[in-house]
């Protein structure tokens, strides 16, 4: 750590001591304007960061840490191809995927637009196919449904997208997804659908993902005892770059769309990863969702550090994390087609910044990512908010929303904003002792009964939210928001000096679990292990081997 950013750390802690307990009451009391100068809009997208436990002086002091830990020299790196995924010596270049103007983006001194370019005109001449009806199953049949087996980045974001853009589906082209290795998920979806029907679109970049190539190895026997192994190569295609495997699973290696390995796959719904987007939604709203990322980028890249959306984000969600403590963080989207959102950004933050050491292989000084979860309000008010409002952890909030809805329902839709609206004034400004007691004694209860009560019914307030609020939910507009998140994780990976594009701590479960599959078959004779695991195993083995198990 430089001296530079020690220092701006330091200034921070003490800045947090001198302002003791914020009371988000009186900051806008003393300061009418407050939300003007704490929100920021971008066209229709407001951002607003007034109800959040910090003054001007704390976002100046934040600034100088952004500054001090390179921020922009960082941005420049990763925009210029270098090598900033230390641990896997690769570019970081998931901006080129949506990059929409005519320059160049180089890696290793090679500019990879042409590249880029090549597989989109491929995915759009493939979707057309599909959706034109031109492409047909082994009996001619039209294509009805597509089924996305991935896992990781190759599943929740391109579900996430398709799930937040349904209404704009066709809807006799569905989507389906599948990722988990266990077969409840994949049987009931295959059971749904007939197989002269479907499209499978397999998404392993080495296609040997242990639960990816499980599940489509079992849609392949489920296709082809419906209809023989020629059919293969109508209802599979593969987003991968392993063209040797893809071609003895039975995949035409022509209907392989590749990727590259500077495309981390949390990052990876931009690249061939999206086909199942632009196959559920029609590929010029795949290209609409690339525009708003863009948008994003652009103004990531440009826009000073002071109204910059992204090191805004970042850099409020390190005052929590780091100077308040607060360990984990809400995203709460007042959209139901957003309920996949809190996962993928789960994923996106989780994966990317959960991280011990630093660059440079040292531990790190403070603690990393929070813990990040969410549901979709309202249902959210009915089973969590209680500890929002009222528990003893702070929970920082992004609350978010569309101003108009795409359906025609009277009546849901201003009182789902007036949801909203209310619960990020009542975290905010909470509910005082005496205004319980006051509407208590109107309510008619006095004495004893009225002082049992009183503390159970003061909602301490201070708690923090973040509101972000955009036109309407359609694909650009959802691009902007998912490059958002993108840059605000990039940013704070920066600043605590970690890599946030490799994840290393997802493999030791993997090599574990690759020794000890043998050991569950009965003839098996089980590898010694720790007392847990082993008396674990043994109990397993015993139960699957009574009788009619």
């Amino acid at each position: 750590m430089s001296s530079a950013t020690d220092a701006a750390w330091k200034a921070l802690e003490a800045h947090r001591d001198e302002l003791g307990r914020i009371s988000l009451a009186r900051l806008f009391a003393e300061d009418p304007d407050r939300f003007a100068r704490f929100s920021l809009v971008l066209d229709d997208l407001l951002i607003d960061l007034s109800k959040n436990l910090l003054t001007a002086e704390t976002l100046r002091l934040l600034l100088d840490l952004a500054r001090a830990a390179e921020v922009e020299a960082w941005r420049e790196r990763m925009w210029a191809g270098e090598r900033i995924n230390t641990t896997e010596d690769r570019a970081v270049l998931h901006v080129a995927l949506r990059h929409r103007g005519p320059e160049p983006i180089f890696c290793d001194g090679r500019d990879v637009m042409p590249e880029v370019r090549a597989v989109l005109a491929r995915m759009k001449a493939f979707a057309h196919e599909v959706r034109s009806g031109s492409w047909r199953g082994a009996t001619g049949a039209p294509i009805t449904d597509v089924v996305n087996i991935g896992i990781g980045g190759s599943d929740l974001g391109p579900q996430m997208v398709c799930r937040a853009l349904a209404h704009l589906a066709r809807p006799d082209l569905r989507a389906h997804f599948v990722s988990n290795v266990d077969g409840a998920q994949l049987a009931a979806t295959l059971a749904r659908l007939d197989p002269a029907r479907t499209l499978f679109v397999v998404a392993s970049k080495t296609f040997t993902t242990q639960e990816t190539m499980q599940n489509a190895a079992s849609a392949r026997a489920w296709l082809t005892a419906a209809l023989g192994e020629a059919a293969v190569a109508r209802h599979f295609v593969a987003v991968s770059t392993n063209a040797r495997a893809v071609a003895a699973f039975g995949i035409d290696p022509e209907r392989m769309f590749g990727f590259w390995d500077w495309v981390g796959g949390r990052y990876s719904l931009w690249s061939a990863i999206g086909l199942s987007i632009a196959l559920h939604l029609g590929f010029e709203r795949f290209e609409a969702l690339l525009e708003g990322g863009w948008a994003m980028d652009r103004h990531f890249r440009t826009a000073p550090l002071e109204r910059n959306a992204p090191v805004l984000l970042g850099l409020v969600g390190i005052w929590y994390r780091d100077i308040l403590g607060c360990s984990t963080h809400a995203v709460l989207p007042y959209d139901q087609r957003l309920e996949r959102l809190p996962a993928h950004l789960q994923q996106l933050d989780m994966e990317s910044n959960g991280k011990r050491v630093r660059r440079d292989g040292r531990p790190v000084e403070r603690p990393t990512a929070p813990v990040v979860w969410g549901e979709p309000g309202t249902n959210g008010q009915h089973a969590f908010f209680q500890l929002l409002h009222q528990g003893t952890e702070i929970v920082p909030c992004d609350l978010l929303a569309a101003a108009l809805p795409d359906h025609d329902l009277p009546g849901h839709h201003e009182k789902l904003l007036a949801n909203l609206l209310a619960q990020g004034e009542a975290l905010a400004f909470g509910k005082d002792e005496a205004r319980v007691r006051a509407e208590l004694a109107a309510a008619g209860l006095t004495g004893d009964a009225l002082e049992a009560l009183v503390p159970h019914k003061v909602f301490p307030g201070d708690r923090p939210s973040t509101t972000i609020l955009f036109r309407r939910l359609d694909p650009f507009t959802l691009g902007r928001l998912i490059a958002l998140y993108e840059h605000k994780v990039f940013v704070q990976g920066v600043i605590w000096g970690i890599d946030s594009f490799d994840q290393w701590g997802v493999e030791l479960g993997k090599e574990l679990a690759a020794r000890i599959l043998p050991d569950l078959a009965p003839e098996a004779t089980p590898a010694p292990r720790d007392p847990s695991t082993a008396g674990q195993l043994a109990h397993l083995r015993r139960l699957r081997a009574e009788p009619g198990a």
